[in-house]
């Protein structure tokens, strides 16, 4: 648990792996990474299967490559926002949430695509498991940093609260539990703070 997971290879786009990298990223959060194949990624992408091997190798590449593009989407999409949120950590801890429901509204109708991708992907050893778990980590650490600077002696156990009420929006998000679960969360990240 404490290791670190190695950061996973990734490939320089050209214009033929960006069409299939954009083709394959919208058939596996559509229709799940398992039952997307090769030969509908390079049909989809309009470009030969002997193009997408040269390009990323394999498909389990074209995984890694789709959800460390989505991640750094994401990342510099609550970047923006938390910008523009100013130094309160409390008001900050809710953009998160905002922001997250401005994001699944926009691009994750189907849930978190890290989620997803983890429920798919049971090898620990993928490639893209760094990503996604880093991914989570990364947000727990934010989540941690603004826990922090409301309340330092609280911090870790505010952080994991955050961090699940987060999570558990994002997945019933994306299973229409009930009608918007992000703003409930937010309002009982909202209750939660001092």
């Amino acid at each position: 648990m404490g290791t670190t997971a190695p950061i996973p290879r990734r490939i320089t786009m050209t214009p033929a792996a960006r069409r299939a990298l954009t083709a394959a990223a919208r058939l596996f959060y559509e229709r799940g990474i398992h039952a997307v194949g090769v030969d509908l990624i390079a049909a989809e992408a309009g470009v030969t299967k002997k193009t997408l091997y040269d390009r990323f190798g394999s498909k389990e590449q074209i995984v890694v490559e789709y959800l460390a593009e989505r991640d750094e989407r994401w990342r510099a999409f609550l970047a923006e926002r938390l910008d523009a949120a100013g130094p309160d950590p409390r008001v900050r801890v809710l953009t998160v949430f905002d922001a997250s429901r401005a994001w699944a509204r926009e691009f994750s109708p189907r849930g978190c695509s890290m989620v997803n991708a983890h429920a798919e992907i049971g090898d620990p050893a993928h490639p893209a498991r760094p990503i996604i778990t880093g991914q989570k980590r990364w947000m727990l650490e934010l989540f941690t940093r603004l826990a922090a600077e409301i309340a330092p002696e609280t911090a870790d156990a505010t952080a994991r609260t955050l961090m699940l009420l987060h999570e558990g929006a994002l997945v019933a998000h994306g299973l229409g539990v009930f009608p918007d679960a992000i703003a409930e969360a937010r309002e009982q990240a909202r209750a939660l703070l001092p």
